[in-house]
């Protein structure tokens, strides 16, 4: 057997999905290495093309999910659990809670906490505006990108896939959240598609990320005298160890000890906040918390749909800050929406949209209030030592750092947290990538995680190269476009799929079995296995509705009442029992024969015998209030009786009730009963 041969025999790769993929990307990595000053030109028009004609449906998009999941939330649909109905959580509550706090958390945090409050404090939208102001419109910004709709886009993907994936038993794939709407097709051109986009959106953003990474290691270094410069060939240096040690971390098997050093990360960077805190403007920071938070949850509407129309001077702006993190969020959304998922079996809907939205997004509040607050405080305190290096936004944190006591030690403990959080990434990325390429099979061998680790260094390297991370920011922009629309496309999808879900539990028993005792269970058995047709329906009427109710009419005249029997002839026949009321409406029980589209999957379905017709009949009650019927077939004549019976001590109980004379009363008569007591 040679290489070849080996590959395709061990691969968990699927060609439709990863051939494409490795195309594009491989296009893309060529063009950006070969024709760096091209590659950038293209790159450039095609951002300012995007911008121009899209940001309005990132904005919508944004705005439309996060909607969704609360409506979600608040309906029965909420009650959903994620899994079967007796399915228990995997993890404790706490559990649960400390591991979305982990999905958090990341090197977005540790680039941006300083840096984004204090770039749009240092350079407001409005002019004129105080100090206090500009601070409070700065805090207010970066909460709006990086709390409830950042999590928002990632809420949507991880609810489908444990949706379809614990409760469908489907692949934890993108494509599943469309088998309401393709069907079986989701196995074919149109499935690999989507998860196709899915894979090279995670690419791409996965990319940035490290780009990001890369970038603030490279400064952490410089700050410690470790390194000097930032030339593209130290960067690419960081890229490849960090790497490295991702792939032999993935192929390795030490799960648990990548496990441990994460769980110390994230013990390093919460010291890393209380250490801010407590040497920070302490008491400024708690009180700005409260504050800050109370202006973000007021004005959430207003930002969630501001898009500028009416101020075109500032267009640019949320192009290069909202835009471009909605399509980042939406480019990580397959990675962290799979690590969600699976740590999510369980759970019910409402629970899971409360917890995914809510905490992670006061986390990332706690986090930038921290240290964004903190800086702009340290800025106007220094007479502006930080906004003197905001032109190197990666050096930021570093110069925060350096503004409060025992800096040193914590320019350290942040590279320490940075690259490890740039190692666990790229790690669990890679782990994402696999089973996004191979439709959700774990098993995949050694050889993928270097390809994958291998592929996700060059595209990187070749985007720095031609562009730095601008490069690496608009092709996340434009691969995460078409991803919004098959995220829009994945709400209609679990929609459709809750519907049916709700549907089908709620589903009861016919009437007719609800007090059935089993006798003469063969004729019932022989009565569901052979689908009813018209002949059935009025052979039912005849020999079991019109002798029950001609039984009726003569014991309700035997007490004094008038009842009669009503029979229709026709293509569809019914019959109905009537008793007849002078001050309220008549008492209405009537049976029709009613037809039903058979579902296409039983129709075609060989092992289901006797259905040949795509339709059934059935003898389906209807009352004289209108409301819903039932299924009568399976009834005896005493049982019919039985039924009638207890529906008209129903209408006698509520007719004796005041409150419920709206309904009760004939209405129809009570202007010519008026006239007749007149005269």
């Amino acid at each position: 057997m040679n290489i070849l041969q080996k590959i395709r025999a061990t691969t968990t790769l699927k060609g439709p999905i990863f051939i494409p993929t490795l195309t594009f990307v491989g296009l893309v990595a060529i063009f950006c290495s070969i024709f760096p000053e091209q590659a950038q030109t293209t790159l450039n028009n095609a951002k300012l093309w995007v911008f121009a004609h899209f940001s309005w449906f990132y904005i919508l998009a944004g705005s439309i999910f996060f909607l969704f999941l609360m409506f979600l939330c608040v309906s029965s649909l909420g009650s959903i659990r994620l899994g079967a109905d007796t399915d228990e959580p995997e993890y404790p509550f706490m559990s649960w809670i400390a591991m979305l706090f982990a999905a958090g958390m990341g090197i977005g945090l540790m680039y941006f906490g300083v840096a984004e409050p204090m770039l749009h404090y240092l350079h407001p939208l409005q002019q004129g505006l105080s100090e206090s102001e500009r601070m409070k419109d700065a805090m207010m910004t970066t909460f709006y990108h990086w709390g409830i709709h950042a999590w928002a886009i990632y809420a949507v993907i991880a609810l489908v896939l444990a949706y379809f994936g614990f409760r469908y038993k489907l692949p934890l794939t993108v494509r599943s959240g469309f088998y309401p709407l393709l069907k079986n097709r989701i196995s074919g051109f149109w499935g690999h598609l989507i998860d196709t986009v899915a894979l090279c959106s995670t690419i791409f953003g996965l990319t940035t990320t490290l780009g990001y990474g890369a970038m603030q290691v490279n400064a952490g270094f410089n700050h410690l005298g470790m390194l000097d410069g930032n030339s593209f060939g130290i960067l690419a240096v960081i890229v490849i160890v960090a790497m490295v040690l991702s792939v032999i971390s993935a192929i390795s098997g030490v799960g648990k000890g990548v496990k441990i050093l994460s769980e110390i990360n994230l013990i390093l960077a919460a010291l890393l906040l209380i250490f801010v805190v407590v040497a920070g403007p302490t008491l400024f920071l708690f009180s700005g918390l409260t504050e800050n938070l109370g202006y973000y949850f007021s004005s959430l509407l207003e930002l969630s749909f501001r898009t500028f129309a009416y101020e075109p001077e500032n267009k640019g702006w949320l192009s290069n800050w909202t835009i471009l993190y909605w399509a980042w969020w939406a480019s990580w959304a397959p990675f962290v929406g799979t690590f969600i998922a699976k740590i999510s079996k369980g759970r019910t809907i409402r629970e899971f949209i409360l917890g995914v939205l809510f905490v992670p997004s006061l986390f990332n509040i706690l986090w930038m209030t921290s240290f964004g607050g903190s800086a702009i405080w340290l800025d106007q305190q220094t007479g502006g030592a930080l906004a003197a290096i905001s032109g190197n936004t990666e050096d930021l944190l570093f110069g925060f750092f350096n503004q409060l006591p025992f800096g040193l030690i914590a320019s350290i403990t942040a590279v320490v947290v940075i690259s490890i959080f740039f190692v666990t990434s790229a790690d669990s990325g890679i782990f994402v990538l696999n089973s996004i390429a191979s439709q959700g099979d774990e098993g995949a061998p050694k050889w993928q995680s270097i390809l994958w680790g291998a592929l996700l260094a060059i595209l990187g390297l070749s985007l720095l190269y031609s562009g730095g991370l601008s490069s690496l920011q608009t092709m996340t922009l434009i691969i995460a476009l078409p991803f919004m629309a098959i995220m829009i496309a994945l709400c209609f999808g679990l929609w459709k799929g809750l519907m049916v879900d709700s549907q089908y539990s709620g589903k009861k028993f016919s009437q007719g079995s609800a007090s059935w005792t089993g006798k003469g269970w063969k004729d019932r058995l022989e009565k569901i296995v052979n689908p009813t047709d018209r002949k059935d329906i009025r052979r039912f009427i005849n020999q079991v509705a019109r002798p029950a109710f001609r039984e009726l009419v003569e014991e309700f005249e035997n007490h004094d009442l008038t009842a009669r029997m009503n029979f229709f002839e026709g293509k569809n026949p019914k019959i109905e029992f009537e008793v007849v009321k002078e001050n309220l409406r008549n008492f209405l029980y009537g049976i029709e024969c009613q037809s039903r589209e058979l579902s296409d999957l039983v129709v075609e379905d060989s092992n289901v015998p006797n259905i040949d017709e795509s339709k059934i009949y059935e003898p389906i009650t209807y009352f004289f209030d209108g409301r819903q019927g039932y299924d009568v077939q399976y009834m005896t004549k005493e049982e019919l009786i039985a039924d009638v019976l207890k529906q008209y001590e129903r209408f006698m109980n509520l007719a004796m009730d005041d409150s419920h004379n709206l309904m009760t009363a004939d209405v129809e008569n009570m202007g010519e009963s008026s006239d007749n007591n007149m005269q």
